[in-house]
Formats: C-alpha cells, structure tokens, sequence
C-alpha cells in the first residue's frame, strides 16, 4: 500500500519518497531537484514534506519545492529553527495521518536539540540519530540525552525498518569491527553491504532486529563493548552511558 523510494542527494545523503497511489510525502529534502526529477518521472503528486531537523543538508530544498507545490504540507520539530515557512510544528508523542499512514513523533535529541524521528507502519524514519552501525555526532545535545534517544528507537519491534539519511553504513561497520573484532555478526555485515555498495546500491533499509547484533551505540551494556571502550580510555566505565559516550568520541576521531 505504501513504498519507500530512494533518492540521493549530495555526496551520501538519502531523500526519502513514501508513495500512496500518486500521492507522496518526502523526508528530509537537503535539495530539491533531484526530488523534482522523481515526482516527475513517476507522475507524483507532493502533499507534504517531513523534517528531522534543522541542517542544511536536510531542509534545503524547502522552498524550492513548496514553490513547485505550494498545497503541500510542512512538519518538522517544534524546538528546531525550521525554514521560514508557514508549518506544522511537531512534539513528541503527536502523530501525522496521511492517507490512512500515521507517522507517530519522536523526539530525539543528541544530534540537535530538538531533533524528531517519524515511525509508523513498520518505518523508522531517523534522520541523523540512528544509522546503520552507527549513530550521528553530538553537535547540540549530551551524551546521555543521545544514548537516552537510542534506547528509544531500539526499544521499537525488531522488525522496524530503518530509513536514515546518509550512506555511512561502510564506514560505521569499520569502527564497530574496531570495537568488536570478534563479533561475527559485524564480520558478515562488512561482506554483505561491501557487495551491496559495489554495485551501486544503498545499505537501507536495515532491520531494527539486526541492528542490535552489530550497531555498538546500542550494545553499550554487552561486556565485549564495555572492555574495548575501558581499553580506548584508559579508565573504568560505570554504566552504558558512560560506555557511549567514550565511544561516541572515539568514533569522531577513528
């Protein structure tokens, strides 16, 4: 009933296209042509437009399209700075309807502070909070409030799909296999997507489910992720949280 189209932008981003029939919302459009270039070949109609947060690189094609269709609908955070366009502001817990689609709201802040994510019918929709084998850079929020994040998301059914906006999926899996070099899980992944990418094709969706065996952000409290984060900071580390948060500025810099 409903499909996700992919379409890139820049360098690794993803737009996201969810299509009803002829009718389509877009997520996170950093720019508007290669969106337009989609609508067109596949006869679209755009009725709105979804926003995670407030970088360029995910809003930048706002007023591009709202001129193209000035009808369509604009959501995204509430305590971001969003375009300056007339929309709908969102908080956590308040919930999209779309063509029998409900999107429910997640805040989600550590990337930026007021950051959301769009679930709904099996979709995650995360922007730049949880990627595959990964997560996003901590340029607004806390340590604890992007771990508390993550541990919402993950809490979400296994079978959750898992639509993030950038192809960092390689990279990622590279400072997990750092990590967990004996983590078999992070071993076959590497084979899997490295097939994928050398053919051109995205690593996403990803499987919630399968996310836990190999994303290190959400397996803070396994021992073999603690010892290694102990390791690289030379010190104890009480609780997961504090294991995020040295892995997190591990990662920066790996």
């Amino acid at each position: 009933m409903y499909t996700v189209i992919t379409v890139p932008a820049f360098n690794d981003n993803y737009i996201w296209l969810i299509r009803h029939d002829n009718h389509c919302l877009v997520v996170d459009p950093g720019e508007a042509a290669p969106v337009l270039e989609r609508l067109k070949t596949l006869g679209l109609e755009l009725d709105a437009i979804l926003l995670t947060h407030h970088h360029h690189d995910h809003v930048g094609g706002v007023g591009e399209l709202l001129g193209h269709f000035p009808h369509a609908s604009l959501y995204g955070p509430r305590h971001d700075p969003m375009p300056a366009h007339h929309g709908q502001w969102l908080e956590d817990g308040d919930r999209i309807n779309w063509h029998g689609l409900g999107l429910d709201v997640i805040h989600v802040p550590g990337h930026t502070l007021g950051h959301i994510a769009y679930h709904g019918n099996g979709m995650l929709f995360c922007g730049d909070t949880l990627f595959s084998a990964g997560c996003g850079r901590l340029f607004e929020g806390t340590p604890a409030q992007m771990h508390d994040s993550l541990q919402r998301l993950a809490a979400l059914p296994d079978d959750t799909l898992l639509y993030c906006a950038h192809e960092y999926t390689l990279s990622n899996l590279r400072f997990a296999h750092a990590v967990e070099p004996d983590n078999l899980a992070i071993q076959q992944r590497i084979g899997m997507i490295s097939k994928l990418r050398q053919q051109g094709l995205p690593s996403l969706p990803s499987r919630l489910g399968d996310e836990r065996h190999f994303n290190v952000f959400l397996r803070c409290e396994q021992n073999s992720v603690r010892f290694s984060a102990e390791k690289y900071a030379l010190k104890c580390l009480e609780n997961p949280e504090d294991t995020f948060a040295v892995l997190r500025g591990w990662k920066d810099v790996f």
